[in-house]
């Protein structure tokens, strides 16, 4: 009997081991990308808790508060059960900087690192606490350091350097960081590109030599969401390589460029309404279904006041072409400006560009019919050209 309870404490012992490993190797794989699984395998571990503090220091600070004392106390229980480790030197170093004693708090988080030179938090507060001693180059210079070490970290900094990039003193700090590392700089610039305002900023910053810039499409949304439609249009030219010529009122007539983007290129619609689509020989095939109403090709104009005429050429199901149409309205106020069926072999119109209103949205719209059916259509010699005035 006493052979066979050394036998079942022996396995109860292994077992014990075996799931304090498994448990230790989880903490240890999700503690710095998903600590709140770590937390929930191994709340004591203090990986566990060295991260969960983190996690809520940088929450937080997003929120322009100062680190809760809830997260210090997590880190310090971590330090207490690692001694010899990175996170002594951590604690000490958050404490002077709530205490705000910046030297003391750099030569503690100098201090880490030597202990443990790939020791995240560290150099996280090592960042935080030289920006805020205006070591701006030191700063960015770790900066760099985190972001390839953090998992997602050049986009998940991509915030943090653009704060700094919106201050003239530090640009030039900034724009050597960005010709260094050029994720950097997308993934700041992506930033910034949510704020119309910051167009010129961003096309100081921006390297011309990266094509195509990944933040473009996102100014752009932003220049016309806050309708500055000439802006964005001349912005676009400028990323896109398209020459801008006022006599090309519509980009690709010829409906053969598939390169420049949106809003001024066409959006070609693939939907339960239909499906428009670029055809060899400067053609747009359209197949609308016929059951729902919808858009099926959109480009957006910069038109200047005064009046012009559109004409086209249709092929195919003229019949049933009724269902289709060609209309323009102001891009701000949805103001009706051209409405023309594609009844017509060689239909045209004029229409009057009124002021105030400084883009314009070209549309190929579809009506549902009374009876669906497929309408099977190609449209070729699109163009648009402005006429005398009246006057």
């Amino acid at each position: 009997m006493k052979l066979i309870g050394r036998k079942v404490v022996a396995i109860g012992g292994a077992l014990l081991l075996g799931v304090v490993a498994v448990r230790n190797a989880i903490v240890v794989q999700f503690a710095e990308v998903r600590p709140d699984v770590a937390g929930r395998v191994w709340p004591g571990h203090p990986s566990s808790e060295i991260w969960s503090g983190l996690t809520q220091i940088g929450t937080s600070a997003r929120l322009g508060k100062a680190a809760p004392s809830s997260a210090l106390a997590l880190i310090r229980d971590a330090a207490a059960k690692k001694p010899l480790s990175a996170e002594p030197f951590i604690v000490r170093g958050v404490q002077a900087q709530v205490a705000g004693n910046q030297r003391l708090a750099i030569e503690a988080f100098r201090t880490a690192l030597a202990r443990d030179h790939r020791s995240i938090p560290a150099r996280y507060f090592l960042v935080q606490q030289y920006f805020r001693s205006g070591d701006v180059e030191g700063g960015l210079k770790e900066l760099t350091l985190l972001a390839r070490m953090v998992p997602n970290g050049v986009d998940s900094l991509g915030g943090y350097i653009a704060a700094y990039a919106k201050d003239p003193a530090k640009r030039p700090q900034v724009l050597a960081l960005f010709r260094s590392d050029p994720r950097i700089e997308r993934a700041a610039l992506t930033v910034l590109a949510a704020d119309a305002a910051n167009a010129d900023l961003i096309l100081r910053l921006a390297n011309p030599a990266l094509d195509p810039p990944s933040w473009a499409p996102r100014l752009l949304e932003s220049l016309v969401a806050a309708g500055k439609y000439a802006e964005a249009h001349s912005i676009w030219g400028q990323v896109s390589h398209v020459p801008l010529d006022s006599k090309n009122l519509i980009f690709d007539t010829t409906f053969d460029q598939t390169k420049p983007p949106a809003p001024f290129n066409w959006v070609l619609a693939s939907s339960t309404v239909g499906l428009a689509e670029r055809q060899s020989g400067s053609r747009l095939h359209v197949l609308f279904y016929g059951h729902d109403d919808g858009d099926l090709a959109t480009q957006l104009l910069v038109l200047t006041p005064g009046r012009f005429r559109l004409a086209f050429r249709v092929s195919g199901d003229l019949a049933n072409a009724r269902a289709l149409s060609w209309n323009l309205s102001c891009a701000r106020s949805g103001a009706a400006l051209l409405s023309v069926q594609l009844a017509k072999a060689a239909p045209s119109a004029t229409f009057q560009v009124p002021s105030g209103c400084e883009g314009q949205y070209l549309k190929l719209s579809a009506a549902a019919l009374d009876l669906p059916q497929q309408v099977d259509i190609t449209i070729t010699d699109l163009a648009l050209t402005p006429e005398p005035s009246n006057g």
